[in-house]
């Protein structure tokens, strides 16, 4: 089969590796792609956002499966735009239809998903320019730390965590003002969960669902989680206090309940269903939804499995995930980040990457590069991700750094303390 693999970041060349691997697999086609993705498939330079764009490359590839990785195209339609569409409907798309994507595109509807199906969050309220005095009565009810988050997309910056109250209400004003643009009109002030963050992932076809390794990233540009948030500086995988108890809360409470309120509220899903969690003290409560897989997440949570991916794709596309055993390596993952000087705040782009030798026994995921007169150049905050297996997370990461020395680019930087927390 011919498959259009939608997206250009690390969590694509993941998706894309693994897919090139499957006996089902004809041709591999990704848009727009990158050069790492150009090693396993055929770049198209398409954005995942031009649906006419997408459509016309759909009808000339003669493509059987849509892939969608980020959450952009997802948010903004993809999957109806195929349904409305003569020409396209018979084709499956793995991700969600567009209300059913709102879960990641608006915090204030995933909030109220929760509360009609008792799935266990943070205490929130909602705050618009209308009810500012309210929201600011309700900051006044919490203890620091004050966490605002956008209510739409913010490309994972839409997020703060601040120590002192009049700061808060000050930033508060500054989100509904603008701040994130459209996404922070609404905000959502939220109660601040205390404990150890991971995330947990399902592919499901809104009937049955497989359950995928669980992760844990690290948002901070600093060491010690310290700085800025970025898209994430690195994961491991599996998360070392995930046990037998907790994962069993975490599908019995949490995950069930999602699946099973989709149903009831009459939401169609087929794709990844990504649970942020918090564990407070053996309690899983559910810090937000994402629609697709977490980057850095996926390019530690697929080289786990086993599996024929895209066997679970087509599963899922024809609700027959429930015949379908997923496999898992036990060994651990883990993904350090390299990214470019200066981000998440302004950087530089086209910097030669060089490797001083070819590795094994890591691989390599590239997120923002590009191709260019033969040449791989930076083209994005996150550049690349390196990701190896060992024994444990300790045995993985002295594998990451050992090849990171090997690869240089102008400015670069990555966190030398990935997992060390755990």
């Amino acid at each position: 089969m011919n498959v259009l693999l939608l997206g250009s970041g690390g969590r694509e060349h993941a998706l894309a590796w693994k897919m090139a691997q499957s006996p089902l697999l004809d041709k591999l086609y990704i848009a727009p792609g990158n050069a790492g993705t150009a090693q396993v498939g055929i770049n198209l330079p398409i954005s995942a956002t031009a649906f006419d764009e997408v459509k016309k490359a759909v009808k000339q590839y003669d493509i059987n499966l849509v892939v969608v990785g980020p959450e952009d195209p997802l948010v903004q339609g993809v999957h109806d735009f195929f349904l409305a569409d003569d020409e396209l409907k018979t084709i499956p798309v793995i991700g969600p239809q567009k209300y059913a994507a709102t879960l990641e595109g608006s915090k204030e509807f995933a909030k109220n998903f929760m509360n009609r199906h008792n799935i266990p969050t943070a205490k929130h309220f909602t705050v618009t320019a209308e009810n500012l005095a309210e929201g600011f009565d309700f900051l006044a009810q919490q203890t620091a730390p004050y966490v605002l988050k956008a209510d739409g997309l913010a490309a994972g910056k839409g997020v703060l965590i601040l120590n002192d109250l009049s700061e808060a209400k000050s930033e508060l004003e500054n989100m509904l003002n603008g701040k994130f643009g459209a996404a922070s009109k609404t905000v959502v002030i939220e109660e601040c969960l205390k404990g150890i963050e991971m995330s947990v992932f399902v592919l499901t076809d809104g009937e049955s669902y497989v359950l995928l390794p669980e992760a844990k990233d690290y948002k901070r540009i600093g060491e010690h989680d310290t700085g800025l948030n970025t898209g994430g500086m690195g994961a491991v995988s599996p998360v070392p206090f995930a046990d037998k108890k907790l994962m069993d809360r975490v599908e019995k409470e949490i995950i069930q309940p999602t699946i099973k309120g989709l149903k009831e509220d009459n939401i169609p899903y087929c794709g990844f269903i990504f649970f942020g969690l918090m564990n407070d003290n053996g309690t899983p409560k559910v810090i937000e939804y994402n629609v697709r897989m977490g980057d850095p997440e996926t390019e530690v949570v697929i080289p786990r499995i086993k599996s024929d991916l895209l066997k679970l794709f087509v599963a899922a596309a024809n609700k027959t995930l429930s015949n379908e055993k997923i496999e898992i390596n036990p060994n651990s993952a883990t993904t350090v980040m390299m990214v470019s000087g200066g981000y998440p705040e302004a950087y530089e782009k086209g910097k030669v990457i060089t490797f001083d030798e070819e590795f094994s026994d890591s691989t390599v995921f590239h997120a923002g590069t590009k191709l260019e007169n033969g040449e791989v150049k930076t083209s994005g905050g996150r550049v690349l991700a390196v990701t190896s297996l060992g024994e444990n997370k300790d045995a993985a990461l002295k594998i990451s750094y050992k090849n990171i020395a090997k690869i240089h680019f102008d400015k670069m930087y990555f966190r030398r303390d990935i997992g060390q927390d755990l």
